[in-house]
């Protein structure tokens, strides 16, 4: 590109308009004013200016700069995205695992108190099997008061919170009569269905109030764990 001076354009321009305006001045009888001077002290290079192909090259260097900074904005987003994908994902995985840790805590914790639970109610049973094969029957008479039988049936059950709940389910059943009888063929302290079935405990069964205990004690054992267990039941149903 070729520099061009403006304040040599400037100078020559000024000088022929002051020739210029001498003369008409004069022509028409005016008196002639000196020219004002311009002031061309001040007046700067003018600046390069590119060609048409240059401008071109120039604005297409601004949009590739353009397209770098969004390419490489785009870029950075994506990769942030990207990274806060994977970060979510490690807290969804820990969260998961921590989650599935808990429950299988608590399924083992559930099962070791079940089987704790199960081998206390083993051991319970077999105390009050032990002590109704070691306790002698009582002797046989031809009449028993509810008191004594009462006091048979604590002996041969032993724990007291056990006998309560047995001498709960008796009260209801036969009111400590040894022989009571219900048409349905129930019979005995515990209203056994039939009464034979006593008989297991003892050929005596009808006669015996100790036997009939025995058989019921041995029953509620079998059957519901313990005679509280039996008087659970009983207090939903009213029959056990």
């Amino acid at each position: 590109m070729t520099r061009i001076s403006v304040r040599g354009v400037a100078v020559a321009s000024a000088t022929a308009v002051t020739a210029v305006g001498a003369v008409v001045g004069v022509a028409s009888g005016s008196e002639a004013k000196p020219a004002q001077a311009v002031d061309v002290a001040g007046a700067t290079l003018l600046a390069d200016v590119p060609s048409a192909s240059d401008a071109q090259v120039v604005s297409d260097h601004f949009k590739q700069q353009a397209t770098a900074q969004q390419v490489s904005a785009d870029a950075a987003a994506k990769k942030a995205a990207e990274e806060a994908a994977r970060q979510k994902a490690a807290a969804d995985a820990q969260a998961k695992a921590d989650a599935d840790k808990a429950a299988a805590d608590a399924a083992k914790a559930a099962d070791a108190k079940r089987q704790a639970d199960d081998a206390a109610a083993a051991r319970a049973k077999a105390r009050s099997q032990l002590a109704v094969a070691s306790t002698p029957s009582a002797p046989a008479a031809s009449s028993y008061s509810p008191g004594s039988v009462q006091s048979i049936a604590a002996g041969i059950v032993g724990d007291d919170t056990q006998f309560q709940c047995f001498s709960n389910i008796v009260k209801r059943e036969s009111g400590w009569d040894y022989t009571a009888m219900n048409p349905s063929g129930a019979y005995g302290l515990v209203q056994a269905l039939p009464g034979s079935k006593m008989a297991s405990a003892g050929a005596d069964w009808r006669t015996n109030p100790a036997t009939q205990i025995k058989w019921g004690l041995g029953y509620m054992n079998d059957r519901y764990g313990s005679p509280c267990g039996a008087w659970s039941f009983w207090q939903s149903h009213s029959w056990y």
